[in-house]
């Protein structure tokens, strides 16, 4: 039996013309801005950040505690995360923008507190709050940054500034922080209640993490890779904990020196009645704590086990989700972290029960990869990746998702 090929597929020479178009090479792009537009994900950032960064800084930012077995399960929940697409919805239209204590963000997610943040990179928190103001969303500094808060208050004018306390055992210094805070128009106090002692972060023992950076032959060579890093971070201004007094130690050796362990609900009451503003509770673990913790009167919780820095096998926020939310929604602003890692994760998160999210890795690693436009290309990827995600699930704006659009594997 014959068979008739068709014209298209007999075996012809090429032609010069034919070749022309395939022979476009696009120019050699360098610079940080080449390097970012190359990052379409936070896993691609964190590469960049790993090969631009010191070991003892990548680690502080990427590790967790003991066998950061509580991090590992973070991101495994939001693996095993299942979308249920509602079909035949028009969705030419979609608004990711939402409201969280009292106004409005562009974006369902803030940035979290991080410590010792200009130590990731040399422009560290003024590049969180700048690109946070720009984006339309959150900033919160952390009592152990290295920006003070008057400086963050300047450089983000426009900016809707948190601040995150650390209540210290010297009760009057706490008084001094709130407020500093207050007269430079933070609008929501967000104090920490899961770090009594540090953590075993063995990352940072084993580096030998110090602050400032300790020169050993050890820094010496990994810096020698990184030399953009150490200029950047011998050309500016010493860090320093810009809310405390200067200090020389491990990160562990100063969570026990200055927090305390006493602390109880009675001292949330005390807090509740001094600080006026927006009061957020973070650290959160139970469905029992969260309970007690909106009895004091709080604005909002979050859901936290501190990124899998403190205690190791901790409650996973996104597991402990659902029943939280079931009991408190409408009560009080029921935010989550830990594991966060793209906009489909925060879509997740939203349907099922949170009503806003945080960052810290996920914008540390823009941060480490590119500075200020890291800090903005972190940012970009999320909301392309959350317009996108609920897109496919059929939705147009965030108070459309619902746990009828995800399902946990595994739970």
């Amino acid at each position: 039996m014959s068979h008739n090929t068709p014209p298209a597929l007999n075996r012809r020479m090429p032609k010069v013309a034919d070749l022309a178009p395939l022979m476009q090479f696009s120019k050699p792009a360098i610079g940080t801005a080449a390097r970012l537009r190359k990052a379409h994900t936070i896993g691609d950032l964190r590469a960049i950040a790993k090969r631009r960064t010191p070991k003892a800084p990548f680690d502080y930012t990427d590790g967790a505690a003991e066998a950061e077995i509580t991090l590992a399960r973070a991101r495994q929940a939001f693996l095993d995360v299942e979308f249920r697409p509602g079909i035949l919805r028009n969705v030419e239209q979609v608004d990711v923008s939402t409201e969280i204590l009292s106004a409005t963000s562009s974006m369902p997610f803030g940035i979290a507190p991080t410590g010792f943040t200009r130590m990731m990179q040399s422009e560290g928190e003024y590049a969180g709050c700048m690109s946070a103001a720009t984006a339309g969303i959150p900033y919160t500094l952390s009592t152990m940054g290295t920006a003070s808060i008057e400086d963050v208050a300047a450089a983000a004018p426009t900016g809707r500034n948190w601040f995150q306390l650390y209540l210290w055992t010297d009760r009057d210094r706490s008084i001094q922080l709130i407020d500093r805070a207050a007269k430079s128009g933070v609008d929501t106090l967000m104090v920490t209640v899961d770090t009594p002692i540090g953590g075993a972060r063995l990352r940072d023992i084993r580096n030998g993490m110090t602050i400032p950076p300790a020169l050993s032959v050890h820094t010496v060579l990994d810096a020698s890779y990184r030399p953009a890093w150490w200029f950047n971070f011998l050309t500016h201004e010493p860090l320093a904990f810009a809310s405390l007094s200067r200090y020389s130690g491990t990160v562990a050796q100063l969570i026990d020196a200055m927090f305390d362990p006493t602390l109880t609900f009675d001292d949330l009451a005390w807090l509740r009645e001094t600080w006026k503003g927006k009061l957020v509770v973070k650290g959160v673990q139970t469905v029992e704590d969260a309970k007690r913790v909106t009895d004091h009167g709080v604005d909002g919780i979050v859901l936290s086990n501190h990124g899998g820095r403190q205690l190791d096998r901790a409650p996973v926020p996104l597991h402990v989700l659902p029943e939280i939310a079931s009991a408190l929604k409408g009560k009080t602003a029921i935010m989550l972290d830990t594991g966060i890692m793209s906009g489909g994760d925060i879509v997740a998160a939203l349907a099922l029960g949170a009503d806003f999210t945080l960052i810290g890795r996920a914008y540390l690693y823009g941060l480490m990869a590119g500075g200020r436009a890291g800090v903005d290309r972190a940012i970009e990827i999320l909301h392309t990746e959350i317009s996108r995600t609920m897109r496919l699930l059929g939705v147009n704006k965030i108070s459309d998702l619902n746990p009828d659009h995800v399902r946990l594997l595994g739970v």
